[in-house]
């Protein structure tokens, strides 16, 4: 555990880009990638919370290589390292962290606060809880011959990344019938809409393989902070059936809106 929390504070001084707000009263950590960032953590700051912004290493305005490649496990200890270090800004009291994680994030934030007690609360939007659930529904997006060549691209970048090469890329969002990560009807321009001045449309093609770590079953249930999950009824990225039973894992409070995925950032009428 000693070398854990020295990673984290060794992470936090050197790996990520932070954005603080101070002079707030509590703390409210959270990652997002987009250009509405900041409607979204003001909303927060007027309600009296310090935020606490950050970019995974690799993404962004971070450091660290390889570059747009995720890990799951990377991004849990970079989100344990931003707790680390907004803890020990001024005026923060240690013991009331907030959480706040979207879509992927959504379901890091349910993993990162169990067993936690310095975490009061965790919010998790349109949170990817189930990776096997969710991966029926992406799949459905591919011809057979597409998925292929995604799972042989995911094969073969893993590892070119295993020799510290650079990984194979593909576009995270692409319209119906190209390649790319997320290619539904809406997907492309829904995700540009939100895409701040550092995001790029391209993500390591094992992407597939990391999503499938996900399971926060156990995780949510042993969660000792107070969870709010907000449901999107027709999302057509995270089944919304599997986003429920985290929600009733974790003892949550549920809200539903009758929208989907995207409909729920700013610019959007459920926002």
């Amino acid at each position: 555990m000693l070398a854990g929390r020295q990673e984290a504070e060794r992470l936090a001084t050197l790996t990520l880009s932070f954005r603080v707000e101070e002079n707030w009263r509590t703390d409210f950590c959270c990652s997002i990638d987009a250009a509405h960032r900041i409607v979204i953590t003001q909303r927060f700051a007027d309600a009296g919370l310090a935020v606490f912004v950050f970019d995974y290493r690799g993404f962004g305005s971070s450091e660290g290589d390889p570059r747009q490649s995720i890990s799951i496990d990377r991004q849990l200890r970079d989100y344990e390292s931003a707790i680390a270090a907004a803890k020990r800004l001024p005026g923060v009291d240690p013991n009331a962290i907030v959480l706040w994680g979207v879509s992927l994030s959504g379901g890091h934030v349910i993993r990162v606060a169990a067993d936690r007690d310095d975490v009061r609360a965790v919010i998790a939007l349109t949170p990817l809880t189930d990776a096997v659930a969710t991966a029926r529904g992406i799949l459905g997006q591919y011809r057979l011959s597409a998925a292929g060549r995604a799972t042989v691209d995911g094969v073969v970048s893993r590892v070119a990344v295993a020799r510290g090469r650079t990984p194979v890329l593909m576009p995270v969002v692409a319209r119906p019938g190209e390649p790319g990560g997320l290619t539904l009807a809406g997907a492309y321009e829904n995700y540009h809409a939100i895409a701040g001045p550092t995001w790029r449309n391209e993500v390591d093609a094992a992407v597939g393989q990391e999503v499938m770590k996900i399971r926060t079953k156990s995780y949510a249930k042993r969660l000792r902070a107070r969870l709010l999950v907000q449901i999107a009824d027709f999302d057509n990225y995270v089944p919304p059936d599997a986003v429920a039973r985290t929600a009733e894992y974790g003892r949550g409070w549920v809200h539903h809106y009758p929208c989907d995925h995207f409909d729920v950032w700013p610019g959007h009428d459920w926002f």
